[in-house]
């Protein structure tokens, strides 16, 4: 009986994490343009069209960025593809690329 409990148990764990890893995959990127770039803080603001994997109305907001590196050659008023995510609690922009 333990025996069958614990196969059970290992397929419904290995269920939810294939289904977690293909909906991963199928998020879309979002896109927006460039309002500000903060460089001292790691941050951008992006007026954004809607974030759906988030579950957010297009607006205006402020994003940190998951590496500092992806703000290098980004300026104000650039359009952008990107992809957001709560990291720590904070919204961060985890993808980026420039139009």
């Amino acid at each position: 009986m333990k025996y069958l409990i614990t196969l059970a148990f290992a397929m419904f764990t290995a269920t939810a994490q294939a289904e977690s890893h293909a909906d991963a995959a199928a998020v879309e990127m979002s896109s927006g343009t460039i309002t500000k770039v903060d460089s001292q803080w790691n941050r951008l603001t992006i007026d954004h069209g809607p974030l759906v994997n988030l579950d957010m109305e297009a607006m205006t907001m402020v994003f940190e960025v998951a590496d500092p590196a992806m703000i290098e050659g980004l300026a104000e008023g650039q359009e952008i593809e990107f992809l957001a995510d709560r990291v720590k609690g904070k919204l961060t922009v985890t993808e980026i690329a420039a139009e």
